[in-house]
């Protein structure tokens, strides 16, 4: 799992500003791997929709996956009679490798992609892209899971994709429904922050990629989609399973331990400029809430316990305080990690002693409780004594959270982006992805900058090729570069009679 530096925060969600003519809106690709059979009637299928029903400038790009058969002919074909269909050769496999190459280096500021096999009826994919132009949503997913989907699919695939989304939704908590539909898109800006992250260049790549979107804070759309499986799949199912459980094991060991900087990925709240423009408004409060009674409750817990094991050695006053001492040490740290996202070990010793400081007060709340509980009982129970801490404990607790949060992590905003030394704040319509300056760049060099106009995406400054990790090492044999994309108004086709076609042409 990548742990480089932070590739910069999430821009502000604004309605994407329309293309000027001939540039694309939209970017579908088509990953295939030997598909010479099926490559051309599938994509004159979808250049033939796209045409009657988009209202955009589109491009579709097929990215071969170092194909042995006749697909880099039938692509080049393709290229050479449809205008909007560019072709795109890989030396090396992988699904995931072939999206990150052409996202990468795509202009368009909508990227979508789907399979060769076209499974998933194309009327989906308008309302698929509509929320990503719209600036409602950052990524978009097919879904063949929801309520109103209509699929067409084999028990076994049918047991595979549920147990694979169950398996995603219980170790990663992910909460999107279908993450193995081959039909998703994402915004350009939100593709350029996250793909340097995304380790994948398999099957699993989208599927890392919308976990790691979640958790930094994304909105994820789900269109339900009409969905026929294909029988002639070529997809060797318990390989790509092993694989995905693979990965799954590997994010979810990376989120444990703290090591994406997701954290540093957050986005302004909400569209206004107004909001993003309000300073000293309290943020994360029912979050910060959320896991403080639950650091809360375990440390009660884990404190009556250590109170019952002391006092069978020494008197009430003495197990009290030293299972206090204990459990409090344990709440701080668990508090500064899950409760404020504080993390590494700068400021771990002063916020420590301050935590002790409010151990402190604690201490002298369920003291002064015992001793009221004492002089009013000669020999109290046992269960008395567990209660009455308990009630003090409540009382204590509250006090607490308002003084961790006042005092001791004043400045923890979990939902505010950290900003790298130098960079001033964005205006109200600035993007929040920095521009490299003359002498540093806060970008890490895997990703690629913004491409401006004649200007290449991949600049003759970035480092040699031998220096850069494999998987963002750019293919010899993409495609010129794509034009910029500015800020010019588009002239809107009128939308022509919905596509009827339902099932895939007949192989």
């Amino acid at each position: 799992m990548r742990t480089d530096s932070s590739p910069g925060s999430l821009p502000a969600r604004e309605h994407l500003p329309a293309a000027g003519a001939g540039t694309p809106v939209l970017d579908v690709v088509v990953p295939v791997y030997n598909e010479e059979k099926d490559l051309g009637p599938c994509v004159r299928r979808l250049h033939e929709h796209l045409t009657r029903t988009f209202p955009y400038a589109f491009r579709i790009t097929v990215a071969d996956n170092a194909s042995t058969d006749g697909t880099p002919r039938v692509a080049a074909g393709l290229a050479a009679d449809l205008g909007t269909v560019r072709s795109v050769r890989l030396e090396q496999k992988g699904r995931g490798r072939a999206l990150r190459t052409v996202w990468s280096a795509s202009d368009a500021p909508v990227l979508a992609y789907m399979d060769v096999d076209l499974s998933t009826d194309l009327n989906a994919l308008l309302p698929l892209v509509a929320p990503l132009i719209s600036g409602h949503s950052d990524l978009a997913i097919g879904s063949r899971l929801a309520r109103s989907s209509r699929v067409v699919r084999g028990a076994k695939r049918e047991f595979i994709s549920r147990t694979y989304n169950l398996i995603l939704r219980g170790s990663l908590q992910a909460r999107f429904s279908d993450a193995q539909c081959g039909f998703k898109a994402i915004r350009r800006d939100v593709a350029q922050v996250l793909l340097p992250l995304v380790e994948d260049t398999g099957w699993f790549f989208d599927t890392e990629m919308l976990v790691l979107a979640e958790r930094a804070g994304c909105r994820i759309h789900e269109v339900p989609v009409d969905w026929v499986d294909d029988p002639d799949s070529t997809v060797h199912i318990v390989r790509t399973a092993t694989e995905d459980l693979k990965g799954v094991w590997r994010v979810g060991k990376a989120l444990a331990t703290g090591s994406l900087p997701l954290d540093r990925l957050g986005r302004p709240f909400g569209d206004d400029p107004r909001d993003r423009e309000l300073s000293g408004v309290p943020q994360g409060l029912a979050r910060q809430l959320v896991g403080f009674c639950v650091v809360g409750a375990l440390s009660t817990l884990f404190y009556l316990l250590l109170y019952s094991g002391f006092r069978h050695f020494t008197g009430s006053q003495l197990a009290n305080a030293l299972a206090l001492l204990v459990s409090a040490v344990a709440n701080t740290a668990a508090n500064r990690r899950l409760t404020f996202g504080v993390r590494g070990r700068g400021g771990a010793v002063r916020h420590q002693a301050q935590g002790l400081v409010v151990f402190g007060i604690g201490l002298a709340l369920t003291s002064g409780s015992l001793a009221a509980l004492g002089a009013a009982s000669a020999d109290p129970d046992h269960s008395t004594e567990l209660a009455v801490l308990i009630a003090a404990n409540l009382a204590a607790t509250v006090l607490r959270f308002l003084l961790f949060r006042a005092w001791v992590f004043p400045d923890a905003e979990p939902t505010a982006p950290a900003r790298e030394p130098g960079l001033p704040e964005p205006g109200p319509r600035e993007s929040r992805l920095p521009e490299p300056g003359p002498r540093q760049s806060p970008l890490p060099e895997s990703r690629l900058p913004e491409p401006g106009p004649r200007q290449s995406p991949l600049p003759e400054s970035r480092l040699p090729e031998s220096q850069l990790p494999e998987t963002h090492r750019p293919e010899p044999h993409l495609p010129d570069p794509y034009r910029a994309w500015s800020d010019a108004t588009v002239r809107l086709q009128p939308v022509r009679h919905a596509d009827t076609d339902h099932c895939r042409d007949a192989r």
